[in-house]
């Protein structure tokens, strides 16, 4: 989740858009769901465990290296979800930490930030999009599933795990939801 701080607080808090709530809920209704703290690489991989946790959505939210905390969560929750073979969604910065976590750098774009634009591809629609970062190539155990018109990669799959990543918020779409996103996400989570 996105770290944030509360005014007149010295406290830092994780925080994740409501919009989550509503999406999950039409996506995934059998699905019980559970925001992860940002605990750091030491203590993560047991409260997830103790909590049953068998799914991940790495949100988006913050830049790579804005909240140290969370860059250090989100990478030790891929390389536990990579050794226990765990379904992932990355969604914007998700599929950044995982480009990232694949050995991946990003690249700063233009052109992608609070507008719409159509990707191409495996999927084939118009999306979202709020980033200034990108993935400076196709990671390594990867293949793009979309890319933007300027050639920026938008959408990625994972060839040796259950992953597969986006740079589109799909909580952020209109009500009843992209039904195309909601066909993916329950391909990969069920």
């Amino acid at each position: 989740m996105r770290i944030t701080s509360a005014p007149n607080y010295a406290e830092p808090r994780d925080a994740i858009a409501q919009d989550w709530a509503a999406f999950l809920a039409a996506t995934l209704p059998e699905a019980a769901w559970l925001p992860l703290p940002n605990l750091g690489p030491d203590r993560i991989r047991v409260y997830c465990e103790s909590w049953g946790v068998n799914r991940l959505i790495l949100s988006g939210g913050d830049d790579i290296g804005a909240t140290p905390l969370r860059d250090e969560t989100e990478r030790a929750l891929l390389a536990w979800a990579g050794e226990a073979e765990l379904p992932v969604l990355g969604v914007c910065r998700g599929m950044q930490i995982m480009a990232v976590h694949a050995g991946c750098p990003l690249v700063t774009i233009q052109g992608h930030v609070a507008l719409r634009h159509p990707v191409t591809g495996v999927i084939a629609k118009d999306v979202n999009s709020f980033h200034a970062c990108a993935p400076q190539a196709c990671p390594e155990g990867f293949d793009v599933l979309a890319r933007a018109p300027d050639g920026t990669i938008e959408a990625m799959r994972s060839t040796r795990h259950p992953w597969e990543a986006w740079m589109w918020h799909p909580e952020r779409e209109p009500v009843p939801f992209d039904p195309i996103d909601r066909q993916r996400i329950r391909d990969l989570f069920l």
